[in-house]
């Protein structure tokens, strides 16, 4: 159900022409009725069916039919006046650079109003075009309509599959260009990737750091405390490390101050790793990595194995990709 927006409409300054708009959109859509009956009482089974079951209804609309020509050329000389009349504001408004741009703007209102067999129906253009003014200057909001709704859900569905096909269709023909070792993947290599590097290290470095302040630095007392214990349950299970029990009176104290010392010292090695993770000093550690994932090009050419490796994580790039583009947010809505 469309709500005309009074306050919009008095703040237009048009209300005349949106006045004439909504009195055109009533007209047409008798216009159109009139039209559609009119194509289906040509039918002779449902003229025979009308003067069986409605004779009345049959009666009275027969003539109009025989003079349906006359009848919508009513309708017809109603629209002409129409489109004459907003011509002339057009050309005493200046809205159009030359006086002769109108109607080639609005054909479809000439157009439609051809009284000649399926032209006629081109006047839903005319409807079209006066709705689609009135939502433009927000008189009316078509988006809140069921109609709207309905045929826009199933059109944004039939463009998400259709986008997603040939989206997927690309990324396979790049992913068998990647596997072939064609230009493209040197491309991607050596022009896209290569002069990015340090652009990648402080991203991937940057990442790194937060999660590991983020996630390690909270939990640092637990992590300890996992830690030394795994490490005195490994000790205590050493057959080795067992033995040192037998030795007479300093046994035992040895092996406890043995299982301390590898628990501190495992404890703060982990420690020692993880606080360089989250600190400005694992740019180093993560440009080695980056180095060997995107060697500089040398003109002997890469080592295959390297190739291997940076053609592996492309792939796997583009099928992240995929997997996200295969998700179908329609249905979720639906």
């Amino acid at each position: 159900m469309l709500h005309i927006n009074r306050e919009n409409l008095r703040k237009s300054h048009q209300l005349i022409w949106f006045t004439i708009d909504f009195v055109m959109l009533g007209l047409l859509m008798i216009n159109m009725a009139l039209i559609i009956f009119d194509s289906i009482y040509s039918f002779a089974a449902v003229e025979n069916l009308l003067a069986e079951h409605a004779g009345a209804l049959r009666d009275f609309y027969h003539p109009i039919h025989e003079n349906f020509i006359f009848y919508d050329l009513i309708f017809v000389s109603i629209f002409l006046a129409e489109f004459v009349l907003r011509w002339g504001y057009a050309i005493k408004a200046s809205i159009y650079d030359r006086w002769y741009f109108y109607p080639f703007i609005h054909w479809y209102d000439l157009v439609g109003c051809i009284p000649v067999g399926s032209l006629r129906f081109l006047r839903i253009l005319r409807v079209i075009s006066i709705i689609y003014r009135l939502h433009q200057y927000k008189i009316i909001d078509v988006t809140q309509t069921r109609l709207y709704r309905f045929f826009n859900f199933y059109y944004e569905a039939f463009m998400e599959e259709l986008s997603d096909r040939i989206v997927l269709k690309v990324l396979s023909g790049v992913q068998q260009e990647v596997r072939r070792g064609s230009p493209l993947f040197e491309r991607i290599q050596n022009d896209i990737l290569h002069p990015r590097r340090a652009m990648l290290t402080d991203w991937i470095s940057e990442r790194v750091a937060q999660a590991a302040r983020q996630g390690y630095v909270p939990k640092r007392g637990a992590l300890r405390s996992y830690l030394e214990d795994r490490v005195d349950v490994a000790l205590k299970e050493n057959l080795e490390l067992s033995r040192l029990r037998l030795l007479p009176v300093v046994g035992p104290t040895i092996q406890e101050t043995l299982e301390e010392a590898v628990g501190d010292i495992v404890a703060n090695v982990i420690h020692q790793i993880l606080e360089d993770l989250a600190s400005a000093s694992n740019h180093a550690f993560i440009e080695d990595i980056v180095d060997v994932f995107l060697p500089t090009p040398t003109a002997e050419g890469e080592p295959e194995e390297q190739n291997e490796a940076l053609i592996q994580l492309i792939i796997e790039v583009i099928d992240a990709i995929k997997g996200q583009v295969r998700v179908k947010y329609w249905r979720e809505q639906l």
